[in-house]
């Protein structure tokens, strides 16, 4: 995995205050009298602090927060604790240069010291916050560009898992028994089927819709599954009117007894019994575990599909409870809209 922790190239940050504390020392090789140990302890004592404030600014930056916002302002409680501290840090060293020089004025030197040591902090200190505000924007639109490419992925399965040709197929020929029968629900079966494609093509932009609505979703396709498994197939919703109101991904409800019906045994002998009701601030649906004797390798793709969905759009997550022979799936109710 890429590590996307925000860093400063060591080079950069030596470098820099090498050059820094070269800086310092021009005003001394610029005099008639030159002297070289003093230059040379002057430069090291700047280019020492220049180290200190890179590293400790970086050190003290914010780490990034998990509702990935992006804080743009300046922290003046932050600045002024980094100049405290740097002035302390500075004070030390023009104390070490003391010692060593023991011919020099320290309240000159004290002085001088400090305020370049508060020019250094304040520049630095800008600087790195700058950098890291640059950051954190590149790495929203990383995300973003992410997000949308995988919001577009999961888009595509959808759209794969609702207009699926197996299941169509499985449909007409549950129709052509049904009208070589004589089946006096032929009509209507037509009718849910015209229904649930029309379902289809109206909900699969829509990021959320009303829970009623999926329910009507659920109500077509049920009665085409009650086609062709009869008494095989049993669903059971005991969800609240209360809840009808509130929003959810369009064909989650769907995927879920598609994804039931997928992988366990539906017959007249062993009946499915599906269960959908509501459970704390969550809709569960629940069935009995059945495995097929052969049955076809889980691509895990229509429970993927409805988390990445959840986790994209509302930054929420699905619970999957396999035990006991039960196997559950919870969805958190979604009580406002959610503009993304």
């Amino acid at each position: 995995m890429k590590d996307t922790t925000f860093k400063i190239s060591p080079g950069i940050i030596w470098s820099s205050s090498i050059f820094l504390g070269l800086l310092a020392s021009v005003p001394q090789i610029a005099e008639r009298h030159f002297k070289p140990a003093e230059a040379a302890v002057n430069s090291a004592v700047t280019a020492a602090f220049s180290l200190f404030v890179w590293y400790y600014n970086i050190y003290t930056l914010p780490k990034p927060s998990s509702n990935k916002q992006i804080n743009k302002s300046i922290s003046y409680s932050r600045l002024l604790t980094t100049l405290v501290i740097g002035m302390g840090v500075m004070l030390a060293l023009a104390y070490i240069q003391q010692l060593i020089l023991t011919h020099m004025n320290f309240g000159p030197v004290m002085l001088m010291i400090e305020v370049r040591g508060i020019l250094i902090n304040l520049v630095f200190y800008m600087l790195i916050n700058l950098l890291y505000q640059n950051y954190q924007n590149q790495q929203v639109t990383v995300e973003l560009e992410r997000i949308k490419a995988d919001n577009l992925g999961a888009q595509y399965e959808l759209l794969k898992q609702q207009i699926n040709p197996h299941f169509l197929f499985n449909s007409l020929n549950t129709l052509k028994a049904m009208v070589e029968t004589g089946d006096q629900h032929s009509v209507d079966f037509i009718l849910k089927l015209s229904n649930f494609y029309r379902f289809t093509l109206e909900s699969r932009k829509l990021d959320l819709i009303h829970l009623s609505d999926e329910l009507d979703i659920v109500d077509a396709y049920n009665f085409l599954l009650k086609a062709r498994f009869e008494d095989g197939f049993i669903f059971t919703n005991t969800i609240d009117d209360q809840y009808r109101g509130t929003l959810i991904p369009p064909f989650t409800l769907q995927l879920l007894i598609e994804n039931c019906i997928k992988h366990n045994v539906v017959s007249l002998d062993h009946p499915l019994h599906i269960k959908l009701y509501t459970e704390g601030d969550t809709i569960v649906m629940e069935n009995e575990i059945k495995p097929k004797r052969f049955e076809e390798p889980s691509t895990g793709v229509g429970l993927k599909n409805i988390n990445l969905r959840y986790d994209h759009l509302l930054d929420k997550q699905i619970e999957i409870i396999a035990e006991d022979r039960i196997f559950k799936v919870k969805l958190p109710i979604i009580h406002e809209h959610y503009h993304h």
